[in-house]
């Protein structure tokens, strides 16, 4: 069986591993009909988790829940206080190989159709990208902000407009502002690499909303620095992330409103401005991941939601380590990949992806 193993800092394989085996009545053999490389991931190939080890398996792990602690009981599976906190968990393989052992989520086929590129998107950005609207409390005629326009940003900027949103503005630099603004007509955006000398994104975004947005939202990648001080402090390991983009939410934001971050940090910032935080009177919120699945499919099958909008690429296993570096340096416009395997359906006719 082939899987995506990590070898060390920015070296990735694809190389032959052993088949998974049953071994008892609770265990199951999934095939993988398609996965994907989620911008975190490329955090892993930097070599940031300090416990990967030399032949990891890549990708997201798939994990379940209990079912029986005080969460799984509220239905909040992602909060599971028995997998989320075992050893067990930290052994478990990544998503990126042709079968999982026992310990997958089930998201099934479409409806009158084989599209398994547009359900796979279930397993991840759309229940992220939606719960940081939900949880950022997106209201109806509220002006909203998102850092960072990969794939959960620029689905966030999708959902922010049907919870009620007025306005949206989504800032990132690049093609993909762009690239957002062709797929979402109403989408306002900032291109912080054009900005001219003594502006900032705060000071654009005042601009627009002179009283500050109502929410902002971080889902940008947390280890990329922009400024010499946290590049500097990031390349010693002074901090794992930057604070960069969380201070401009804090200080585009309106008095008494609300900041959700939804973007990967992995541990400590440093210079984060607390005390803009507490003055202006802003709630800081996590937003993780979100047990919605079924409602959001049932919204992908009615055709309420096309994920397939931020699809971009299509690899064969064996070219999903170039896909890391395409990733990372954001080549050939690709927003978003399905990575197919022997057990995929064929590419559908005329669609790049």
């Amino acid at each position: 069986m082939k899987a995506l193993v990590w070898m060390g800092k920015n070296d990735m394989r694809v190389v032959e591993t052993s088949k998974p085996k049953i071994i008892d009545d609770h265990n199951a053999i999934v095939k993988i009909t398609g996965t994907a490389i989620c911008g975190s991931d490329v955090d892993i190939m930097h070599g940031v988790i300090v416990q990967m080890d030399k032949g990891d398996i890549l990708g997201h792990d798939f994990c379940i829940s209990c079912g029986e602690c005080e969460f799984c009981k509220k239905k909040l599976t992602t909060a599971c206080e028995r997998t989320n906190a075992s050893r067990l968990h930290e052994k478990l393989d990544g998503g990126q190989m042709g079968g999982i052992f026992g310990y997958s989520h089930f998201t099934g086929g479409y409806a009158g159709d084989q599209a398994e590129y547009v359900l796979l998107y279930l397993c991840d950005i759309l229940p992220t990208s939606y719960h940081s609207v939900a949880n950022a409390r997106v209201k109806e005629g509220g002006t909203v902000a998102i850092w960072g326009l990969g794939p959960i940003g620029l689905m966030a900027c999708v959902w922010a407009f049907p919870k009620g949103a007025k306005r949206v503005i989504a800032i990132d630099n690049n093609w993909r502002p762009d690239f957002a603004k062709s797929k979402i007509g109403r989408l306002e955006t900032i291109n912080f690499s054009k900005l001219k000398s003594g502006e900032t994104v705060p000071t654009k975004v005042h601009e627009l909303v002179p009283s500050g947005v109502d929410v902002s939202i971080d889902a940008t990648g947390g280890e990329y620095g922009k400024g010499w001080a946290h590049k500097l402090e990031l390349m010693v390991g002074l901090e794992q992330d930057t604070s960069e983009i969380i201070n401009e939410c804090i200080y585009s934001t309106r008095k008494f409103g609300r900041v959700g971050i939804i973007s990967d940090y992995v541990a400590f910032i440093n210079h984060f401005n607390v005390g803009a935080l507490m003055e202006y009177g802003i709630t800081l919120v996590g937003c993780g991941q979100s047990p919605v699945q079924r409602k959001l499919r049932d919204m992908v099958e009615n055709r309420k939601v096309d994920p397939a909008i931020m699809l971009t690429h299509r690899f064969e296993m064996d070219d999903v380590a170039n896909g890391y570096h395409m990733q990372e340096r954001r080549e050939d416009g690709l927003m978003k990949c399905f990575v197919e395997t022997r057990f995929s359906a064929p590419r559908a006719e005329g669609h790049r992806s």
